[in-house]
């Protein structure tokens, strides 16, 4: 069983993870360490076991010895075997990941970016639009990032502009502003 658990841990990949959160500083000379969370809910994940910290593009597992929420969203975590600031200095800025699996599920109109990766765009107005190409969510508004025959379209994710979110069929049904598709398909 051990074995079997060990290489599951070995073998993981950022596409079988989520990203959870970064290192962003230490917490203590003892290799305590605070986690910035990228979470709505941060209390889901105070009782870790165990997480992925990104080192050099790979994830490696580092076993949680204690945990506890500190100022909301920061996770201040000693990690088995970080026992100095050295130790600690080592893993700043790292991301830290979890398995897909330990997402907690969604209501039918809600999902996670990377479900919808795929996913075809439906217009009510406009028709078919593309598929799903990626999410961005470094702007002030995430955007679905659509490819239609090699163009690229970006539509705002509005709660206003999204009708429907058939997962069975993987389609998104919205309703774009008059304007907004044909801005990318002037010259098609």
């Amino acid at each position: 069983m051990f074995i079997g658990v060990f290489l599951f841990l070995i073998l993981m990949q950022k596409k079988d993870c989520f990203f959870l959160g970064k290192i962003v500083k230490k917490y203590s000379f003892k290799g305590e360490l605070l986690i910035k969370l990228d979470t709505d809910e941060p209390e889901l994940y105070e009782q870790l076991e165990s997480v992925f910290i990104e080192l050099k593009n790979n994830l490696v597992p580092f076993f949680i010895e204690s945990s506890q929420l500190h100022k909301s969203e920061l996770l201040r975590v000693k990690f088995e075997e970080v026992d100095t600031e050295q130790d600690a200095d080592s893993l700043l800025k790292c991301g830290i990941y979890l398995p897909l699996e330990f997402l907690p599920k969604l209501e039918d109109d809600k999902f996670y970016f990377h479900e919808i990766i795929g996913f075809k765009v439906e217009d009510i107005n406009h028709g078919n639009v593309g598929v799903i190409k990626s999410v961005n969510d470094s702007t002030a508004q995430s955007l679905f990032e659509i490819d239609r025959n090699g163009i690229e379209i970006l539509i705002p994710m509005n709660d206003e502009f999204i009708e429907k979110i058939d997962k069975q069929n993987k389609t998104i049904y919205v309703k774009t502003p008059e304007g907004l598709i044909d801005l990318y398909l002037e010259d098609d």
